[in-house]
């Protein structure tokens, strides 16, 4: 039996798909085999032996510590894609009321609760200090054409904007999924001259770290409108607040808060709602629950961000026993592995073999059972990380692939 341990409330729905008497999921266990976490922060967390890997129910990893997971063979998946309408909506909400004082307009007529009847015309006359610009004809540009950053193109197109996009890493998935109707932009820097609204759909990485900044500020239109529903460190939320000040950006609207944000008029900021809907959720726990089955199982690994894509081309042979085993990408690595296979007197039937950056990952097929003393010769290879032996095993259905992205 196969055990689950979850980290924070996961959709019951998406751990339905868990067979029972298969699997046993809770949040406190034993020795679990891997974990399903949301936001919890893992990185203080002693993380069991026994994991083999953890699925992130959604797109950042941030919460998870990716490089030690790397150094002891977990494989850490997330879900890219299965939020990708919850963050496009709430995206499309905050393109018009960071235009349209809306919320500053509803608090304002709330003081009026005691006027009685002139609430009406007390109404009529204050409405003029609401008055915002229509998007329709404006120019958005959008940094970073993932699964999300695709849907807000597409649908701000719809909704009669012109829309540039810039995605140097564009995916061909991605690439089909975008409306003909928007434009490419040659650079970071052409995007940001020509937009009157910017949206970031990008991760947060080291190069990514700091994007938006006072140098790249000066580029932009005077009164552009900004949005931030990725990741807070795209992000100098000093310069961005200077700006606001200046009046060279009219609105700044941000799913993660600071102090000084809140502080700061024409400042909007969110408690993170971008992918808080139940829908997403659920999407986001059938995804990992189904990557996590297929890994377990079949050792297949889809959609994570540390090991390299990796599917074997059929099922486990039943009267023999796969193989997964991740190793450092270094050389004769896969000469090392077959020939301590053969010396075994095991036929290999099929092998797979992929890599990424420092680690690779290897499914081998075997026409026989593979004894424990096997796999410790195997663990005793210098640049080995795990070793994984699968019995013979029914297939379960193929994981969701998505393209990599931000929330």
């Amino acid at each position: 039996m196969y055990k689950i341990q979850t980290m924070n409330k996961i959709s019951a729905e998406g751990l339905s798909l868990f067979p029972h008497g298969k699997y046993e999921v809770a949040g406190a266990i034993l020795d679990p085999d891997a974990v399903i976490v949301r936001s919890a922060d893992m990185h203080e967390t002693e993380i069991p032996a026994s994991v083999r890997a953890i699925a992130r129910a959604g797109a950042g990893v941030n919460n998870i510590p990716v490089a030690r997971c790397t150094e002891r063979g977990i494989v850490v998946f997330n879900t890219p894609g299965a939020n990708a309408n919850a963050v496009k909506e709430l995206v499309v909400a905050a393109l018009l009321f960071s235009s349209r004082p809306v919320f500053q307009a509803e608090s304002w007529v709330k003081t009026l609760a005691d006027k009685g009847d002139e609430i009406p015309t007390l109404a009529e006359k204050g409405k003029s200090q609401f008055v915002g610009p229509e998007i329709q004809g404006k120019t958005l540009g959008v940094i970073g054409l993932g699964a999300i950053g695709a849907r807000v193109a597409n649908a701000a197109q719809g909704l009669g904007m012109e829309v540039i996009g810039y995605d140097p890493f564009i995916s061909v998935d991605a690439a089909w999924s975008l409306s003909r109707a928007v434009h490419r932009a040659e650079s970071l820097d052409a995007l940001l001259a020509k937009a009157d609204y910017i949206t970031l759909h990008v991760p947060q990485t080291d190069a990514t770290k700091g994007l938006i900044n006072a140098e790249k500020i000066a580029l932009m239109k005077d009164g552009v409108r900004l949005l931030n529903f990725s990741r807070g460190g795209l992000v100098i939320n000093g310069d961005v607040i200077a700006a606001v000040n200046s009046g060279k950006i009219a609105c700044f609207v941000s799913d993660f808060s600071d102090e000084a944000l809140l502080k700061t008029d024409r400042v909007i900021c969110l408690p993170h709602l971008g992918a808080s809907t139940p829908e997403a959720e659920e999407n986001c726990a059938r995804m990992a629950v189904q990557q996590l089955m297929d890994f377990l199982e079949n050792g297949n690994i889809v959609n994570s961000v540390n090991f390299p894509k990796c599917r074997a081309e059929g099922p486990v042979p039943p009267a023999g026993a796969r193989l997964c085993i991740a190793n450092k990408n270094v050389p004769n690595m896969l000469g090392q592995i077959t020939a301590a296979i053969a010396a075994a007197g095991l036929n290999i039937e099929s092998m797979t073999n992929q890599n990424r950056t420092d680690i690779a990952y290897n499914l081998i097929d075997l026409d026989a059972p593979v004894s424990d003393e096997i796999v410790e010769q195997l663990r005793t290879i210098g640049g080995v990380v795990s070793v994984r032996v699968i019995p013979g095993a029914q297939v379960v259905g193929e994981a969701v692939e998505a393209d990599s992205d931000d929330d």
